[in-house]
């Protein structure tokens, strides 16, 4: 395969063609860098208006991760070279990326998402935005950023919010890992496919007979998927999310989010997945857990459009102040998991300050024109 960090593709079929895109830096994960979303931005305007791509693929090489999460390093950098901002590289990423993510989501041509492996941060931003997502028995997912004091973002407080109860707000808090049988319930995922069918799904879109009708082609699609998922139906692994919905919903019951905290840091549990989304929260910033809760509760009616214009002014701030460089070293570079967060717990973080997290630090935001 070539060495470019996005590989670009134009498969012939039996009428037209289908682009594929795969995320191309296997030795990272395939974490998203801001010349991997430039990448992805132009060719989705290109083919969008290329009437002879029918369809998109979207991969990532390797078996190990579709795509671990943007590149928080290069964030951190940005972060702290300019302490309080602004901090151009990063906000520049934040903006290009949620462009990139709103533009997928309002594709209109069908975009398949192959999800194999590690899916975080970033690249569930881009699996998320996808209208054919896909998900194998060795898919991962997580959006733990309360771990480095940021908040699901790439559209996160979109489809966090339309997650069955309070799945959405759960997984939030508590950076939870969840497999392919959690992204199918949740609503993140449309299909479990056995990973062995991988090639078959490529040969079946190269043998299509792609129409000029969009509708037609996204029902193509389907008919070629559906088949497969319900061979893979045996292989599919057990779920977390959906057994445990009924005592998620009553963990996040609370009166205030300090009582949300509280209940689910507090609980007593032998079940290894609970027990392991309790200690992502009581070891995350306590700071995030506000800003995450508050996010998820101000968009919760707001369109797409909304919730990306949202997330950047929450994202802007928050990379200008220190919890996140401090997140980043504790967890990432110094690996001494010992940050040093700026309060000891949420009741201790000044209103003033969480409110600050929410204002426009600029006069125009820069996704204005979604």
């Amino acid at each position: 395969m070539s060495d470019e960090a996005v590989v670009i593709e134009e498969l012939a079929c039996a009428h037209l063609k289908v682009g594929r895109l795969t995320l191309n830096v296997p030795k990272t994960l395939n974490s998203l860098t801001l010349p991997m979303v430039d990448t992805l931005q132009q060719q989705l305007d290109a083919w969008r208006d290329d009437p002879t791509i029918a369809a998109v693929f979207i991969d990532g090489s390797g078996e190990k991760a579709f795509c671990a999460g943007g590149d928080v390093q290069a964030l951190h950098r940005s972060a702290t070279a300019t302490p309080g901002g602004p901090c151009e590289e990063a906000e520049a990423f934040f903006a290009r990326e949620y462009r990139m993510n709103y533009t997928l989501h309002t594709w209109p041509k069908p975009i398949i998402c192959w999800g194999h492996g590690i899916v975080m941060g970033g690249g569930l931003g881009v699996m998320a935005g996808c209208s054919h997502r896909v998900v194998t028995e060795a898919t991962r997912i997580a959006m733990p950023e309360i771990t480095i004091a940021l908040f699901p973002d790439v559209g996160g407080s979109w489809f966090l919010n339309h997650m069955p109860g309070k799945a959405g707000q759960f997984l939030a808090l508590t950076g939870a890992s969840i497999n392919a049988a959690d992204a199918v319930f949740t609503g993140i995922a449309d299909r479990f496919i056995g990973s062995e069918h991988k090639a078959a799904v490529l040969e079946q879109l190269r043998r299509s007979r792609w129409s000029d009708d969009t509708g037609a082609n996204h029902a193509q699609v389907r008919h070629i998927l559906r088949p497969l998922t319900e061979q893979s139906v045996g292989s599919m692994p057990g779920g977390q999310v959906e057994p445990h919905l009924r005592l998620i919903n009553a963990l996040c019951d609370g009166d205030d989010v300090h009582q949300v905290v509280d209940t689910i840091t507090g609980q007593q549990t032998d079940d290894p997945w609970l027990a392991k989304a309790r200690d992502g929260l009581a070891h995350g910033s306590p700071l995030a857990a506000l800003w995450i809760s508050r996010q998820l509760q101000e968009t919760r009616h707001a369109s797409l459009r909304e919730v990306f214009q949202a997330e950047i002014v929450l994202a802007t701030n928050i990379v200008r102040y220190p919890e996140f460089a401090e997140g980043v070293r504790a967890l990432l570079l110094d690996k001494d998991r010992n940050p040093a967060w700026s309060f000891p717990g949420t009741r201790a973080v000044p209103q003033d300050l969480l409110d600050s997290f929410f204002r426009a630090p600029w006069a125009e935001n820069p996704l204005a024109d979604l």
